[in-house]
């Protein structure tokens, strides 16, 4: 089976404001997701601009890629937790749409995936921590340092995950932003300037 022409290119203002916008979701979700291409992002941006739910065919369609291209970023997207599918009574096949408003979706995803690495992290580090044991020595002891430092890392990182609820699904960012008092945001906004000063002046110093 040959693969779908590409669609016909349109030099007008709308059409263009429309392909940056998919090449540029398309770089964004597939620097944030590994296994998820280009492709996958312009498919989160086709989605999010369509009026409603679209079949694989479309999607090929609209983008100009073979649909096991299509198949291949849309079994990656469903695994993250940002695009969903379902069947209307009678079709015969499935519908693509995203599990919420972009881009909410796309940042509940990061964070649940971000979850995911911590906790894997931890494993990897406590497993490290077992084959080490009591090994003695100058190798051992600054290993058993560093996976000591690091573990201490990700368990506080893991700390601040629990603190908030666990979540399978969008993230309205926007809404959390306009609910904190301007207070705690410019309490975190200093926190966060200050962290950052520090973790650049240390560069420098160590560059000298």
């Amino acid at each position: 089976m040959s693969a779908p022409r590409a669609p016909k290119v349109d030099a007008g203002p709308v059409a263009l404001a429309r392909r940056t916008l998919l090449e540029g979701v398309g770089e964004e979700v597939a620097a944030s997701f590994p296994g998820i291409t280009r492709l996958g992002g312009q498919i989160v941006a086709a989605l999010y601009l369509a009026e409603g739910a679209r079949s694989m065919d479309e999607l090929s369609a609209e983008l100009g890629r073979s649909k096991s291209n299509i198949f291949a970023n849309l079994r990656g997207l469903a695994a993250a937790g940002i695009v969903e599918h379902h069947r209307e009574a009678g079709a015969r096949h499935d519908r693509y749409r995203l599990r919420g408003k972009y881009p909410d979706v796309v940042i509940g995803a990061y964070i649940a995936r971000l979850r995911r690495v911590v906790s894997d992290k931890r494993s990897l580090v406590r497993r490290s921590r077992e084959i080490l044991a009591d090994a003695r020595g100058p190798e051992a002891t600054a290993l058993r340092a560093k996976l000591d430092a690091l573990g201490g890392t990700y368990d506080r990182f893991a700390e601040l995950f629990e603190m908030f609820p666990a979540m399978d699904g969008p993230l309205d960012l926007e809404a959390v932003i306009d609910g904190l008092p301007r207070v705690v945001l410019d309490a975190l906004v200093a926190v966060m300037r200050r962290a950052v000063g520090f973790v650049g002046s240390r560069a420098t110093k160590g560059r000298g």
